[in-house]
C-alpha cells in the first residue's frame, strides 16, 4: 500500500513539472504593461500673410528753406512753426511668418494730402539796402511710402501679442499749391504773394513700430499700432523771386525739410494658409 502512495505522488509531481515547462514554452497572451504615447513637440511654423491698414497722421517739418537764404544774406531766421494738418493713411502689404517670434512684410502706402502751414521772420540785405521780412507759407503735401519691415513678437497672453519693429524704404513726396505771402519792408515798400509750381521728390524713409496684435482665430489677426515715420524732405517746382526779374536772381524752389509723422494705425493680417495646430498634451493609454 505504501508503494502505491509513493507511485501516485511521483506521478503527480511529474505532471506538475511538465505543465510548468509547457507553459514556459508558450507565448504570453497577457496584454503588455501600459505604455505612454507623446505627441510631437510644437514646431516653429512659417506662412504667408496679407495685410491692410488704415491710420491717422500727425506730421511736422523742421523748416522751409530756399537758395535765396544764402544769396540774400538772410540772418537770424526765426521759425514760428511748420506744421501739417492731420490726414489719413492707407496701406496694403504681403508678409511671411518665419517662426513664432519673427515676421517681415513689404507695404505700399498712400497718405492723403495734408495742409502745410508755416511762417518765418528774418532779415536780409540786397539791392543796397536791408530788409525785414515776414513770410507765411502754405501748401498741400501728399506721399506714397514703400517700406520693408521686420517685427519681433514678444510672446502671447490671452490671445494678445505685443510686438516691436522697424522698417526702411522710400517716400515719394508731392508738394502742391505752394504759396508764399511775404511782407517785406524796404524804404516803405512792401511785397505781396508768390507761387511755386508743384514738385516731387523721392527721399529715404524709415519707421519704428510698436503695438498689440489680437488673434481672432488661426488665420485672422487684428493689430493696433503706433508708428514713427521719417519721410525725408519735399520740394516745390521752380518759381521766380517776387521782388525782381528772373535775370537778377533767377529761379528757385522751396524745400520743406525733415518731414516726420507720428501715426496711429489699425490693421488686419490674414494668413493665407493653415498653420499647424499646437501640440496637444501627452496622451496615456491605460492597460
Amino acid at each position: 500500500m505504501r508503494s502505491v502512495k509513493y507511485l501516485m505522488a511521483a506521478a503527480g509531481a511529474a505532471s506538475l513539472f511538465s505543465s510548468s515547462a509547457f507553459a514556459a514554452d508558450m507565448p504570453s497572451i497577457m496584454p503588455p504593461p501600459p505604455q505612454q504615447y507623446y505627441a510631437p513637440p510644437p514646431q516653429d511654423f512659417g506662412g504667408w500673410y496679407l495685410r491692410g491698414d488704415v491710420g491717422i497722421t500727425a506730421q511736422r517739418a523742421t523748416n522751409i528753406s530756399n537758395p535765396l537764404d544764402t544769396t540774400l544774406n538772410v540772418t537770424g531766421p526765426s521759425y514760428a512753426g511748420t506744421g501739417l494738418s492731420g490726414a489719413g493713411s492707407y496701406d496694403i502689404g504681403v508678409g511671411y511668418i518665419f517662426n513664432n517670434w519673427l515676421r517681415a512684410d513689404l507695404t505700399a502706402e498712400y497718405r492723403n494730402a495734408a495742409a502745410l502751414k508755416g511762417s518765418v521772420y528774418g532779415q536780409f540785405s540786397a539791392f543796397g539796402g536791408n530788409f525785414a521780412d515776414v513770410d507765411n507759407y502754405s501748401a498741400n503735401l501728399s506721399s506714397f511710402v514703400f517700406l520693408a519691415n521686420a517685427y519681433v513678437d514678444l510672446g502671447t497672453w490671452w490671445c494678445i501679442t505685443p510686438f516691436i519693429g522697424a522698417g526702411v524704404g522710400v517716400a515719394y513726396n508731392h508738394l502742391a499749391d505752394f504759396r508764399d505771402d511775404g511782407l517785406t519792408t524796404f524804404n516803405g515798400l512792401t511785397a505781396g504773394t508768390q507761387f511755386a509750381a508743384n514738385g516731387d521728390k523721392t527721399s529715404l524713409a524709415w519707421a519704428a513700430h510698436a503695438g498689440l496684435a489680437y488673434h481672432v482665430n488661426q488665420n485672422l489677426t487684428i493689430e493696433l499700432a503706433y508708428r514713427y515715420l521719417d519721410l525725408g524732405s519735399a520740394v516745390t517746382g521752380s518759381t521766380n523771386f517776387a521782388y525782381s526779374s528772373p535775370g537778377v536772381l533767377g529761379t528757385h524752389s522751396w524745400t520743406v525739410n525733415d518731414l516726420t509723422s507720428q501715426d496711429l494705425r489699425i490693421g488686419l493680417r490674414w494668413t493665407c494658409c493653415d498653420l499647424p495646430p499646437a501640440a496637444p498634451p501627452p496622451l496615456v493609454r491605460k492597460g
